[in-house]
């Protein structure tokens, strides 16, 4: 297990802020070297600490339709009908969680009738599922992926696998 450390961190921070960063630039910044950069940022993906991804804006795809819906399963048949939800396009995550719910998912629409097929049909089909409890985005005031700084230990490790 190798450990994060607070040049790693920084690498992380600035990728996060721009992953498009060359790594002569993060290098520059860091007063390291760019092999230095290279030689972590291979390091940090293959210890999947992260990996690229595109982030896109569902609104500008169509998608105005945000709902997080809350679903109450059977007994034994959480982690099946999880796999079923996670086929779907529509969805974009799928939690266990505890509490009232014991799945909640994360899906888009273009528009309301969308969801009301979605809910009422695909949903339905899907064995195991007891209740669903819609809600819908009104506004969003924060959405962030970056963990960089929350719980600033630099001795956890990472795990390899």
């Amino acid at each position: 297990m190798r450990k994060i450390d607070h040049v790693d961190r920084q690498i992380l921070q600035i990728l996060q802020d721009d992953g498009r960063t060359p790594y002569t630039e993060i290098a520059h910044q860091l007063k390291v070297s760019e092999g230095t950069i290279r030689s972590r940022i291979s390091r940090l993906l293959l210890d999947g600490v992260f990996q690229f991804v595109i982030r896109t804006d569902p609104e500008k795809l169509g998608l105005n339709v945000l709902a997080f819906i809350g679903l109450t399963t059977k007994l034994g048949r959480q982690k099946e009908v999880a796999k079923e939800l996670a086929e779907l396009p529509e969805v974009t995550f799928v939690g266990a969680f505890s509490g009232k719910h014991d799945l909640i998912i994360e899906a888009c629409f273009a528009n309301n009738n969308e969801l009301i097929v979605f809910v009422n049909e695909q949903l339905s089909r899907i064995e195991g599922i007891v209740a669903a409890d819609v809600s819908l985005e009104l506004k969003q005031y924060k959405e962030s992926f970056s963990y960089v700084g929350v719980g600033e230990d630099e001795s956890l490790p990472t795990e390899r696998g």
